[in-house]
């Protein structure tokens, strides 16, 4: 399938999930995340949950990595579809943007260099590690910028496509990506 009829697809499928299966399925994300080998690094970014989209909520990741004393970084979205990425400190004042993405308003700027693991959000991804988002391009300009060797983790409610047909020579694909019933490694 393409693009464009794979983002309608998993926007309705979204949609149409209660509040109890995507809290549920959220957490079974978070519990597959523990079973892989990525907790010895120091530099994790991550995306905060845009309620709206029912997207995954990232609280217990987020939960997860303030436990093992990890560096948080937070995305700030920027007008050219850059992000700008903020170190997460008791002092962050969130606030939402025009896409009611809870993002820092300032703090202390990480540079995509020093980053280890990325978990990415995505509204569908392929057997191959293909991913779709909202079609910005945000995440595949942030992580050409990142180091070569960092973790790419995109998260999804749903399963694997067999294929998406219209990848683009810029499209960044994942190393993983986690459902709540399995880990896919490319």
């Amino acid at each position: 399938m393409i693009k464009k009829e794979l983002r309608a697809k998993y926007t309705e499928l979204r949609k149409n999930l209660s509040i109890d299966e995507s809290e549920d399925k959220s957490i079974e994300i978070a519990n597959q995340l523990l079973k892989m080998p990525i907790w010895d690094f120091n530099y994790y970014h991550i995306f905060l949950t845009i309620e709206e989209k029912k997207e995954i909520d990232t609280s217990t990741i987020l939960s997860i990595l303030q436990g093992k004393d990890k560096h948080i970084i937070l995305p700030k979205m920027n007008a050219d579809t850059t992000l700008t990425n903020y170190l997460l400190t008791d002092g962050t004042v969130l606030k939402k943007n025009k896409y009611n993405v809870p993002e820092p308003l300032d703090g202390i700027e990480i540079s995509p260099l020093k980053i280890d693991v990325v978990f990415i959000p995505l509204l569908a991804f392929d057997k191959k590690g293909n991913r779709i988002g909202y079609g910005k391009g945000f995440y595949d300009q942030f992580l050409s910028d990142c180091k070569a060797d960092v973790i790419k983790i995109g998260l999804s409610f749903f399963e694997a496509e067999e294929a998406i047909t219209d990848v683009y020579k810029d499209d960044v694909p994942l190393d993983y990506c986690v459902t709540p019933q399995q880990i896919y490694r490319f």
